[in-house]
Order: C-alpha cells, then structure tokens, then sequence
C-alpha cells in the first residue's frame, strides 16, 4: 500500500477511514476501510440506543455462521470463478458486519412495554447510510488515483442493498412467528450473498443449538425492554411482588410473551427451512441440512418440554431460564 497523500480535507464523518489509512491498492482494503468505519459507528449505537443482542457479538457470530455456509458451498455454485469467489466472500463478511448498523425502534406510547421495531426501516437507513459511505469513499479513492479495479462497483453495491434487504423479518401471525420475505419471493433471483447472509443472520437455533438459542432470547429481551435493566441491577426485582405487584405481573407477562415466542420461532424454523433451502443449488441442500445439524424435531421438543409457558409460572422461574441477571451484569 502506498501512502495516502495528506491533502484530504473533507469532514471527519466522511473521511476519517482515509485518514487513518495508507492509500488501498486491493478491494479487499477498501473493504477493511469501510468495515472499520462501519464498526466505530455501530458502537454508538450500542451505546445510545442500549443495545443487548444486536451487538459486536452478534455480527461476529453472523460473520462465523456465514462463513461456514459460503466455505462449504461455493465449490457447488455455478458461475463462481477464483477471483468470483474472493468478492463474493468480502462482500458477505462486508454485509454480516453492516447488516444490523442502524437501529430504530418506534416511539413508546405507554410505559412498561416492549420497544418495537418497524420491519424494514432499520435496514433501509443502514443501507442508505453503508451506500452513501462507500460512494463518497468511492469518490475520493478515485480522486487519488486509485485504480478503478480495486473500488466498489455497481454490481457489488447492489448486491450490498439486497444482501441487507434479505435480513428484514415480517411476521406471521399464522405461526406468531418471524420470517425473511425475500427468501420467498420466487420473482427475484437473490445473489449468492444475499440468501447465505439470511439464513446465517436467523440461523443460531439451526448451527449453534439451543443454549446460544435461549441465550438471544434473553438479549432480545432485555433489548426490547430496557426498563427491566435498573431494576435488576439496583435488586429491587427480589422484592416487587411486595413493594410493586402490578410491575411485578407486567414484566412476568412481557417474559412469559417471549417464552412463548421462542417455542413458535423455533417450530417456525423447522417448518420453513425446507423451502428455504430450494433458493440454493440443489447439490448444496445436503450440506446445508448438515451444517443446520439441530433443525430436527428432537430439538424443537427438547425447547417445549424446557421452556417455561404455563400461565402461572413465576418471574423467578422466567427469569432464571433466560438468565437475565447474569446476562445484565455481563453485558450492562
């Protein structure tokens, strides 16, 4: 790499990856300047929107699951040549890293709810955010005479948009369960990104069993309910039954809600994951129903017969399985 000239005078929030870098004479270094920025930006937004799942540690965990999948299949791909296959896989790392950068939840009406998220508007703003970086970045590249090979194309910014585009879930009230539309719509010919990028970002059931499952149900949870934060941390949890009934049977319900959530996520997942697969070539369905080792009915009953549901269970039981204690002193 050369060195970057030191005439850069464009504001910091554009241009501070340049700044800090020698001039790219790859794609895979321009890559790196856009992951880098990306990364510092979504700690912010960890940090001001007090985020439990969607954190480094669930894109490194996209990252890995996405990885696994591309490794295993892209021998069976038809169409990936060498220098195919190198993009192809900067791009999905790119993609599983910026996927979840921005995050909007809708404005609280009442107290003592869960924070909601309106499907698609995160993905939309993270997109126009991640594209519009990535042209500026583009431009200033070009205006130090980096070779155009090594800059973004078209190609590579469309496949960007519809990659994240294929993570946005819609609900199925039928299953009262959550989905990937794009994975469905047999009208559009998704890239080899995009579908890898779908199934690694919802795929933790599937590959990495139902510990880490139960695990990000309670991430979600206490994501979508950060009210619940101080009162564990300060322990007056231990003792509201008493001082604050009504508290106490309104995060019970909230808690009993998302148990009863993961049951139908992870019966949804099973359910759907068949169809889902005849998006890839046929000879990568094997391997993908191997690498998705505990999608299988014994799974799925190992979470009905462990996960908390009846009615009257107790916020210390729900609070004990999803062990919201532990994972506030750990993540907070």
């Amino acid at each position: 790499m050369r060195d970057l000239a030191l005439t850069i005078n464009e504001p910091i929030s554009k241009n501070r990856q340049l700044a800090e870098h020698s001039l790219p004479s790859t794609f895979a270094e321009v890559v790196k300047i856009v992951k880098t920025f990306i990364l510092q930006e979504f700690d912010c937004e960890i940090a001001k929107n007090q985020l439990y799942y969607h954190t480094r540690e669930h894109i490194d965990n996209v990252q890995r699951r996405a990885d696994i999948i591309f490794q295993a299949i892209h021998p069976y791909c038809p169409g990936l040549v060498a220098d195919d296959i190198a993009r192809t896989s900067l791009l999905l790392n790119l993609c599983a890293v910026a996927h979840d950068g921005i995050q909007i939840f809708s404005p609280q009406t009442q107290p003592y709810t869960s924070r909601q998220r309106q499907p698609g508007v995160s993905e939309t703003l993270t997109i126009e955010k991640l594209l519009n970086y990535i042209k500026d970045l583009n431009q200033q590249l070009q205006e130090q005479c980096v070779d155009d090979s090594v800059l973004f194309t078209d190609a590579d910014m469309t496949i960007i948009q519809e990659a994240i585009e294929a993570t946005i879930c819609a609900y199925d009230a039928a299953n009262q369960s959550i989905y990937q539309p794009a994975l469905y719509n047999q009208d559009k010919n998704l890239s080899l990104v995009a579908k890898i990028l779908a199934i690694a970002d919802i795929g933790s059931l599937g590959m990495d069993g139902v510990a880490a499952f139960n695990k990000e149900g309670g991430l979600l949870f206490l994501e979508e309910n950060p009210d619940i934060v101080p009162i564990i941390l300060d322990q007056t949890l231990e003792t509201l039954n008493v001082d604050n009934p009504e508290l106490y049977e309104n995060i019970r319900q909230r808690l009993l809600k998302r148990a009863r959530f993961q049951i139908n996520f992870a019966k949804s997942r099973l359910m759907r994951f068949p169809q889902e697969l005849t998006v890839f070539p046929v000879e990568t369905i094997p391997i993908l129903i191997d690498i998705f080792q505990y999608l299988n009915p014994e799974t799925i009953q190992e979470i009905e017969l462990t996960t908390p549901t009846e009615k009257d269970t107790s916020l210390e039981v729900l609070l004990d399985f999803f062990q919201l204690k532990q994972l506030v002193k750990e993540y907070s």
